[in-house]
This record gives C-alpha cells, sequence and structure tokens, in this order.
C-alpha cells in the first residue's frame, strides 16, 4: 500500500499547490516513486514532461477516487494531494485517508490564527511554515510571532520552507531541464522531513545539488 500525503488547510495562498509538488520533486530525488494529485478546482492539469514525479488530475471526485484506490493497491509509492482551499467538506475527506497531513501557513497573524483552527481541528495534522521570510530581520519578526500565536503547537510545526521565486518553475506546464540548485536543495530537505515523519528510509547524499562555481573561480 502507497504512503498518501495530504497538504490541507482552510486559508487560500498559502502555497499548498507549490509545496505538493516541492515534495513530489524531493522524493522523486531521494529514489522514490510519486505521483502528485491534482484535487483544486482553480488550478489546471500539468504536463509530465521533465518531472520525475506524475502529475495527476483528480479534480473530478471519481478520478480521485480512481487513484486513491490505486495506490492503496501498489507498495512503494507515495501519493501527496494537493488539496486546494476553503473546501472543509474535502479537506476532512481527505485528511481520512492520509497517512499525513501537512497544513501550510505564511507569515501573516491571518495565516496562523486559520492554522491554529486547523491544527485543532485534525489532531494528527503539521504545520507548515512557507514562503517564509529569507532575511535575518524578517526571520526574527516571524519567529516572534509564530511563538506568541502559535507557542502551544511548537512540538507540531516543521522547519520552515524559505522564500523562493524559482518554485515558480515547477508549476510550469513543462518544467525546465534544469532547475536551480537552491530550489532543488529545498525540495529535497522538505521531502526529507516528511520522510522522517512518515519513518521512511533514504538515501540523501546525492540528492543536494551544490551551487555551480563561476568559470575560472577555484573550488573553495
Amino acid at each position: 500500500m502507497a504512503q498518501i500525503v495530504c497538504v490541507l488547510g482552510n486559508k487560500g495562498g498559502t502555497g499548498k499547490t507549490t509545496l505538493s509538488h516541492m515534495i513530489s520533486h524531493g522524493m522523486a530525488l531521494l529514489g522514490k516513486r510519486v505521483v502528485c494529485v491534482l484535487t483544486d478546482l482553480e488550478r489546471e492539469r500539468l504536463s509530465k514532461d521533465n518531472r520525475l514525479y506524475l502529475p495527476f488530475d483528480a479534480r473530478d471526485a471519481g478520478n480521485l477516487a480512481k487513484v486513491v484506490a490505486t495506490l492503496n493497491g501498489v507498495s512503494d509509492w507515495f501519493g501527496v494531494i494537493d488539496g486546494g482551499g476553503n473546501r472543509s467538506d474535502t479537506d476532512s475527506h481527505l485528511a481520512n485517508l492520509a497517512d499525513l497531513v501537512l497544513l501550510p501557513f505564511r507569515d501573516s497573524h491571518e495565516d496562523m490564527r486559520t492554522v491554529q483552527r486547523d491544527l485543532e481541528w485534525i489532531p494528527r495534522a503539521w504545520g507548515l511554515p512557507s514562503q517564509w521570510p529569507a532575511d535575518p530581520p524578517g526571520r526574527r519578526m516571524a519567529r516572534a510571532s509564530l511563538d506568541t500565536q502559535l507557542g502551544a503547537f511548537g512540538q507540531r510545526l516543521l522547519d520552515p520552507i524559505p522564500h523562493l521565486p524559482a518554485t515558480k518553475l515547477l508549476l510550469q506546464d513543462r518544467i525546465p531541464t534544469e532547475l536551480p540548485w537552491q530550489l532543488t536543495n529545498a525540495c529535497v530537505a522538505l521531502a526529507m522531513q516528511v520522510c522522517e515523519l512518515l519513518d521512511v528510509q533514504y538515501e540523501s547524499a546525492k540528492a543536494f545539488a551544490a551551487p555551480r562555481q563561476a568559470p575560472g573561480k577555484p573550488a573553495t
């Protein structure tokens, strides 16, 4: 039986679709076979071209049941389901299917208030800070907000995913043959957190990418 990860939450705009593809890409780099399942009615189906994982369009309820049944019938596969936003009934259904539920939220009081309610609603879910500030002052302010609003849930929060403009490349219909090393490493780091929560073994030594050397510049 495959393991299913659902990226859910009642707040829109938190990056659920982007994170679903980041997890899928990162797990594929860790050697896993992954299906990234689209259920967000506001999104369009993406091509498999150049992807290491399989995108699947399950915006139709029949297709969702089909892919879940298929995943339940195979082993050594992973399903990453993008739940969309503002659909409590759908999220409840998907949470019941999942081996792991992730609830993304951004550095805003509104997002944190919403994810607090969702963490209370789904007691086994994990909060995932996303699009997090990359600069030190921004990180300090975000950390202070996190401690103030979600301090009681500190043991159920994953490491923040920094804001990376390159993540939009994963949502192109046909992604580039090469992706920036910063994006690759962020995907792998996120996938490693997911594997650890699922108690899944992985080998990461070859998955991380190194920054390219400028021509003529010696390696340090």
